[in-house]
C-alpha cells in the first residue's frame, strides 16, 4: 500500500496536532493561500449589459418594425468606431507608448493589444486577434479597414462582415430583441422588433440626461461600477450621433430642448475629439494607466467627427 509523504517547508512546525492545512488555533482562521491568475477574475460586475456597438444599434432600429432606415449608409463606419473605442474602455489596446506619436495627428497615431483576454463579445476578439496578427497601424486605417474602404486588396480580409446583423442576433440572445419574417414585396427578411422595451427606454434616459443637464463626470463615475461611465456615455452619444440615429433619443423633446440638446453634442464632441479631453463639464477621471487607452477613444471621435453626414 502506498503512501504520500508530504514534505515539510522551512520554518513549518513538525507537531502533528496542528497540520498547515487546519485553522490557526489562536485566531480560528484559516492560514490556507490559494494561488489565482488575475486572467481567470470574473468581470461580469465591471461589464456592462450592452456593448457601444449594441447601444446605437437599439438607437437606431425602429421599435415595431424591427429594422434600421435603408437610407442609413453612415452606421456601418460608425459602429467600427464604436468597436475600437468599447475595446479601448476595456483596457484591451492602447496607443503605442512613443514619446514621438505626439507630432502626428491624433487619427494617426499606431494602436496596439495590451491585453489578449478574450472579452467574451464576438466581434470584439475578432477585431482584437486581427490587430495583435497585424502590423501596427492607426486609428483611422483600423476604422477604415475594418469597414472595408480600401483599395489595397491584400487588406480586404480585415474587413469585419454583417456587423449589424450579428450584433442584431446577440442582442436576441440577451433578450432585448426577437427574431421575425416580414415579407418586403420581392423578398423574406429577418427583422428585429424590440422585445424588452425598458433597456432601450434606460438608454434614451442616459441620453436626454447627459444632454438636457449638466452632469459631471464625477456624479456619473459615483453611480456606476463600470469603468469609465461618464466617457462610455459620451462615446455611445457622439457615436449614435455620427451614425445619424442620435435623433430617435431625443423625438419625445420639445424643439427647444432638441436644439439644446444637438448644441450640448457639438459641444462633447469638440472636447472630447481631441487629446487631451477638453470637458467643459468638469474634470474627467483617469484611472493610472489608463491614459494611452483614453487617447484611442479621443481619436476614434477624431475621426467619427470628420465624417461627411455631420459636418
Amino acid at each position: 500500500m502506498s503512501t504520500i509523504t508530504r514534505r515539510r517547508v522551512g520554518g513549518q512546525s513538525g507537531d502533528d496536532n496542528n497540520p498547515p492545512d487546519s485553522p490557526n488555533p489562536r485566531t480560528g482562521e484559516d492560514d490556507r493561500r490559494v494561488a489565482y491568475d488575475p486572467r481567470d477574475i470574473d468581470e461580469s460586475k465591471s461589464i456592462p449589459k450592452l456593448t457601444l456597438m449594441e447601444e446605437v444599434l437599439l438607437l437606431g432600429l425602429k421599435d415595431k418594425q424591427g429594422y434600421l432606415s435603408f437610407w442609413n449608409d453612415s452606421i456601418s463606419y460608425a459602429l467600427r468606431g464604436c468597436i475600437v473605442i468599447e475595446l479601448a474602455l476595456r483596457g484591451r489596446i492602447a496607443m503605442v507608448k512613443d514619446s514621438n506619436r505626439r507630432k502626428y495627428p491624433l487619427s494617426d497615431r499606431y494602436i496596439e493589444v495590451i491585453n489578449e483576454t478574450l472579452t467574451g463579445e464576438v466581434l470584439l476578439d475578432e477585431a482584437m486577434k486581427m490587430m495583435k496578427m497585424s502590423e501596427k497601424m492607426s486609428v483611422a486605417n483600423w476604422i477604415d479597414l475594418m469597414s472595408g474602404e480600401t483599395w489595397n486588396v491584400m487588406k480586404i480580409g480585415y474587413q469585419l462582415k454583417q456587423v449589424r446583423e450579428r450584433l442584431a442576433k446577440g442582442l436576441v440572445d440577451k433578450g432585448v430583441l426577437r427574431t421575425e419574417k416580414r415579407n418586403f414585396l420581392l423578398f423574406d427578411m429577418a427583422t428585429h422588433p424590440i422585445a424588452d422595451v425598458k433597456t432601450k427606454e434606460e438608454i434614451i434616459k442616459r441620453v436626454c440626461t447627459m444632454l438636457i443637464t449638466r452632469v459631471s463626470p464625477a456624479s456619473i463615475d459615483s453611480q456606476s461600477d463600470i469603468p469609465h461611465a461618464y466617457v462610455r456615455t459620451v462615446s455611445m452619444i457622439c457615436c449614435a450621433y455620427a451614425a445619424n440615429v442620435l435623433e430617435n433619443a431625443l423625438l419625445y423633446l420639445q424643439p427647444d430642448m432638441r436644439e439644446q440638446a444637438f448644441n450640448r453634442v457639438d459641444e462633447l464632441m469638440n472636447d472630447f475629439s481631441s487629446w487631451p479631453f477638453a470637458n467643459s463639464a468638469g474634470k474627467v477621471e483617469m484611472p493610472s494607466g489608463t491614459e494611452l487607452s483614453l487617447e484611442v477613444v479621443a481619436a476614434v471621435l477624431n475621426v467619427l467627427a470628420k465624417m461627411d453626414a455631420i459636418l
